[in-house]
């Protein structure tokens, strides 16, 4: 049982938010997550990781329920090793926001991720500015846009990627595609429809939680669905781009000092 006035679940983003500018989640926040589910309440990793970084995700938060996958098109069950969502976007589909997108500012660099298993590799252009360790298997686009995907990352030479974001929801048609960004130079092509919002409402719908009872932590535009579904709080990190700085609730120290685990120690010690 929840102690009143505590949320019941928890929902926070990784990379940027819980996770450590040099990749690693301290000991100090793993122990305060520790409390947080031995008080009774859930926990989900929402991140824009795709399945194929399943194991790394566990490792950094160990003792989540569930975990909203992909930018939420990607739910896993944790206690059932099942999904409860597996989204893909159809080939054609992504052709055609790339497409649209082309025509509007010219040439992109585009990775796109297709495969779920552990440290499955990404077709398309090598980026040396790809900011993580990645092999990427080096295909004509029109290889990569065969079958379904489950993601793809696109990069502009000559645009900043919020104004590439901007663009792209401008001109990509919600039933085509859905596009956000996570902070790596990227905009991020989704299946329509999917989000961290609907991944975790796929979620609480599974426990029977109300958005009411949710809080959620983040640092980046794709967190702003979450932070627009979650009625219990909306916690950005100090780091937080502006857009998410602007619709919280309130603000956390950054993700180098665990700013997400110095707010729940607090909130357990009420």
């Amino acid at each position: 049982m929840v102690k009143p006035g505590l949320p019941k679940l928890i929902a926070t983003d990784l990379d940027g938010t819980l996770v450590r500018s040099d990749d690693t989640v301290s000991a100090y926040t793993h122990e305060v997550l520790d409390r947080v589910r031995a008080a009774g309440i859930r926990i989900v990793g929402a991140t824009g990781r795709g399945p194929r970084l399943t194991s790394l995700t566990r490792n950094d938060i160990r003792v989540a329920d569930f975990l909203v996958l992909a930018q939420g098109g990607w739910v896993l069950d944790q206690a059932e090793s099942s999904y409860l969502l597996q989204s893909r976007l159809p080939g054609p589909m992504l052709a055609d926001a790339l497409t649209r997108l082309e025509a509007e500012v010219g040439r992109l660099s585009v990775m796109v991720e297709a495969l779920e298993h552990d440290d499955a590799p990404l077709w398309g252009d090598y980026d040396p500015t790809w900011r993580y360790p990645v092999v990427v298997e080096r295909r004509p686009r029109a290889a990569c846009l065969t079958g379904d995907v489950i993601k793809a990352f696109a990069r502009s030479f000559d645009y900043h990627v919020d104004e590439l974001l901007e663009v792209a929801r401008r001109i990509v048609p919600a039933d085509v595609a859905s596009v956000t960004q996570a902070g790596l130079n990227y905009v991020e092509i989704c299946p329509a429809n999917v989000n961290k919002g609907t991944g975790l409402a796929v979620v609480a719908e599974s426990v029977g939680v109300d958005p009411q009872d949710v809080l959620v932590f983040g640092d980046m535009p794709n967190d702003l669905p979450m932070f627009a579904w979650a009625g219990w709080g909306r916690v950005a990190v100090a780091n937080a781009h502006p857009q998410l700085l602007a619709v919280a609730d309130e603000v956390t120290l950054t993700n180098d000092e665990d700013g997400v685990a110095v707010y729940l120690d607090k909130l357990l010690s009420r």
